[in-house]
């Protein structure tokens, strides 16, 4: 399966949200604190994602940390799909 692309994440991200009864804004530098976004909800997606791809996605605790927005969300996850498909 091929990687997903940013639109297809953030898809990802908005039914995870939807399931709480969240939406999830338009605008990219939303901060998760701001819309409810925890870190069992980027768990949700991280699995998402790797049903999607077939990948299994590999965190490094420095890299959650650094996450803090909407964009920050999308851009760690598109970046790990590409690490992961090309070493497997």
């Amino acid at each position: 399966m091929e990687p997903l692309d940013r639109p297809a994440v953030r898809d990802l991200m908005g039914e995870v949200l939807a399931v709480q009864g969240k939406t999830l804004p338009a605008d990219d530098a939303a901060r998760l604190a701001d819309i409810g976004f925890r870190s069992l909800d980027f768990s949700e997606l991280a699995l998402r994602v790797e049903d999607e791809t077939g990948l299994e996605l590999n965190f490094e605790a420095a890299g959650l940390r650094r996450i803090d927005t909407v964009a920050d969300v999308l851009d760690l996850l598109v970046a790990l799909q590409t690490v992961d498909s090309q070493g497997a």
